[in-house]
């Protein structure tokens, strides 16, 4: 039987529209268009996707993609994401004598407790395991107090570690940071399994602040100095410190926040607002396609955070859009990640510590009083942008990593 090149396995994927999806899509269509068979093996969409008829399989230009159904409970519960996790990762077991088709196999960390069915695949039929790691489990569940170290849930994803470790060919790293406290945390692995590739963002040519920007969803802020906060709102991200700035400057007409995305802190973010009334702040779902590029166009900089003693164990994706759009980034972050550097070391925004807030709110009066650095700071971040994290670069590094495994 010849095998064919690449399979990805994955929850989420292509109509979806969350960055697990279309990560995973652009890496495929790269493969695919530099000459590798590629099949996708992932989730039937619900909660993020615009469309509601979508075929269990499809052939999307010239990838075979197969959508397995299973139980989908709301994932704003614990409860909801283990039956989530669980259901999706059998639903993939079931189809198990189909990875031996296979010489390589990539998957991602979510569900966390996917890739030990590849893993065995991997031992069992000795196809080539590239594991692309989005988040460190289970520390960065341990770290946010979602689960306890002595639990059952984190010694589940002990083992299941151990056994993935010790079978895959690749670690696909987000960044350094990442390559080093997976260096730390996983004795099994060796320095050159570890390729750091960052996540991306397709370039839309950069934006520029538009008086005539049509859309009335924002047409009341563009008098306003817009600090926008995009994407998850979940437990990894520190909006304690975000939400303190804003309180200090609540009575500024001139300056207004804007949230956008999902995360189980949303909520709780919006009875904040409503109970302290709180009148420069807006609270919108998901944004989607031009409406998410007049957001961010709309936008004077942006926000991205990490929870604290999360730096390491996950990277906020949202940032290559922000860098995209070519203004300025205040990353609540460790100093030592490469979104920290990159904004330092290129003059491209701002990086605090967790808990900092005036110094946030000092970063966001000072752009506010000095068009001129806000100009030279979005400048700047747009050719962090170019020169690193454009979709083209990002996936013709995956394209040569699989040159390397295939061509061994």
């Amino acid at each position: 039987m010849k095998k064919k090149d690449v399979l990805f396995l994955c929850q989420f994927f292509y109509p979806e529209y969350i960055s697990s999806a279309t990560l995973p899509y652009d890496t495929a269509m790269s493969l695919k268009e530099s000459g590798y068979s590629v099949d996708v093996m992932c989730g039937y969409p619900k909660e993020y996707s615009l469309d509601n008829s979508v075929s269990l399989t499809e052939v999307h230009k010239g990838v075979n993609i197969k959508r397995l159904k299973y139980i989908q409970p709301k994932r704003s519960s614990s409860i909801g994401r283990i039956i989530n996790y669980f259901s999706f990762t059998i639903s993939v077991l079931l189809r198990f004598l189909k990875l031996k088709k296979y010489k390589s196999i990539i998957v991602y960390s979510n569900p966390p407790i996917l890739p030990i069915v590849p893993a065995i695949a991997s031992k069992l039929f000795k196809v080539k395991l590239v594991f692309v790691c989005y988040d460190v489990y289970p520390e960065i569940a341990e770290k946010t107090n979602v689960v306890n170290t002595k639990s059952l849930p984190s010694k589940l994803m002990r083992k299941v570690n151990k056994i993935v470790y010790k079978n895959l060919h690749t670690v696909v790293s987000l960044s350094n940071e990442m390559k080093k406290s997976l260096l730390q945390k996983r004795p099994d692995l060796e320095e050159k399994q570890v390729k750091v590739i960052p996540n991306w963002y397709a370039d839309k040519g950069g934006l520029k602040n538009n008086p005539t920007l049509v859309n009335s969803k924002f047409e009341y802020l563009k008098d306003n100095f817009v600090v926008s906060y995009f994407g998850n709102m979940g437990t990894a991200q520190d909006l304690d410190t975000i939400v303190n700035a804003i309180r200090k400057l609540k009575n500024d007409n001139n300056i207004h926040f804007l949230f956008a995305g999902h995360g189980n802190k949303k909520e709780l973010l919006t009875e904040i607002v409503y109970k302290e009334q709180i009148r420069n702040v807006t609270i919108l779902d998901f944004l989607h396609n031009k409406e998410y590029q007049d957001a961010l166009e709309i936008s004077d900089c942006y926000i991205v955070s990490l929870a604290k003693g999360l730096t390491g164990l996950a990277v906020p994706s949202k940032t290559y859009s922000y860098m995209m759009a070519g203004k300025p980034i205040i990353a609540i972050i460790g100093k030592e990640s490469d979104i920290a550097r990159d904004l330092i070391d290129y003059n491209a925004g701002y990086a605090l510590k967790p808990g900092e807030e005036s110094n946030l709110v000092d970063a966001i009066m000072e752009m506010k009083g000095d068009v001129e650095k806000q100009k030279i700071m979005g400048d700047n971040c747009r050719q962090v942008f170019l020169k690193k994290y454009t979709k083209d670069i990002c996936t013709k590094k995956y394209v040569k990593l699989m040159n390397e495994i295939l061509g061994e």
